[in-house]
């Protein structure tokens, strides 16, 4: 006898029977679905997407590090996660408190229904970067102070959920020259770019705590201290001076250019050619053209 006809011989063919699922069966598996997606979309929406990610990663190279009796790494995880839950509400801290908060005012129930919208991924078109650095050249030239904040991969729902005027409009100089213009309504603060839209204006932004120079004002702080917990690319024109300025990485770059901007911002579209490169090969183009000709 086979090891398979054995395992059937030994298996009780008789007692093996489908178990009966019940109307509340159904509906308690739906709502818990439901529950998660909820609960996933959210924390896309945050900072906390990001440190969710991490937490996988830690507890995959756990598993791994236990099937490979790597004895040292194992204890040391192991030791780490014995003190997890309260780890997990220092990190998650921010993001708890938001949603008992919502829960509490009967704003999550508003959420469920959010949930199941579609949410596109789209990135920043050519046409956009053309429209932003308009706005912003003409802005300089006009002395408006302006704060960008252009998102990439981690989320900056915070900077929309806490503060700020939702718009969702489509993303044109003059629209954004009209948010800045002074005396507006939503002039003071942020504007906020996600999915290839004006997502929200006037959000407040974290400011950093290390020093930038004592001759940049709120505007530059805000736009280095956004930069510092997201990796949104921040475009900031000077109030007092016109000076157009970009931070990303918790770093400030001063006094761009017109092509610099560009070069800058194209790196959040599908075809991040910078500027600089995308010029020279249209002029080699151009000669070797009028070398043919000649």
């Amino acid at each position: 006898m086979t090891p398979f006809e054995q395992l059937i011989d030994n298996m009780n063919l008789s007692t093996l029977s489908i178990p009966s699922i019940r109307l509340t069966d159904v509906i308690d598996i739906l709502l818990v679905a439901v529950l998660i997606y909820i609960l996933v979309r959210w924390i896309r929406e945050t900072r906390a997407w990001s440190l969710f990610k991490g937490l996988l990663i830690i507890a995959v190279a756990s598993l791994l590090a236990y099937r490979l009796h790597l004895y040292t790494i194992t204890f040391i995880i192991e030791n780490t996660f014995s003190v997890g839950v309260i780890a997990f509400i220092v990190i998650f801290q921010p993001e708890l408190r938001k949603a008992l908060e919502q829960i509490g005012t009967g704003s999550f129930a508003s959420g469920i229904t959010d949930a199941f919208k579609q949410q596109g991924n789209a990135k920043l078109s050519e046409n956009s970067v053309n429209e932003i650095t308009k706005a912003c050249v003409r802005m300089s030239d006009a002395r408006i102070g302006a704060l960008i904040v252009i998102e990439n991969n981690v989320p900056t729902g915070e900077f929309t959920q806490k503060s700020g005027t939702l718009l969702d409009s489509v993303i044109s100089e003059q629209l954004l020259i009209n948010i800045f213009w002074k005396n507006t309504p939503l002039h003071d603060g942020a504007v906020v770019i996600r999915n290839d839209k004006v997502a929200a204006a006037a959000c407040v932004l974290p400011t950093t705590e290390k020093p930038i120079g004592g001759e940049l004002g709120t505007r530059h702080r805000a736009a280095v201290g956004a930069s510092e917990v997201t990796d949104a690319i921040v475009v900031v024109v000077s109030e007092e001076t016109g000076a157009i300025s970009v931070a990303s990485g918790g770093r400030l770059r001063k006094n761009l250019s017109l092509n610099e901007l560009k070069s800058v911002l194209m790196q959040l579209t599908d075809n991040p050619t910078p500027i600089r490169k995308r010029i020279s090969r249209k002029g080699r183009k151009k000669n070797e053209k009028n070398s043919s000709g000649n």
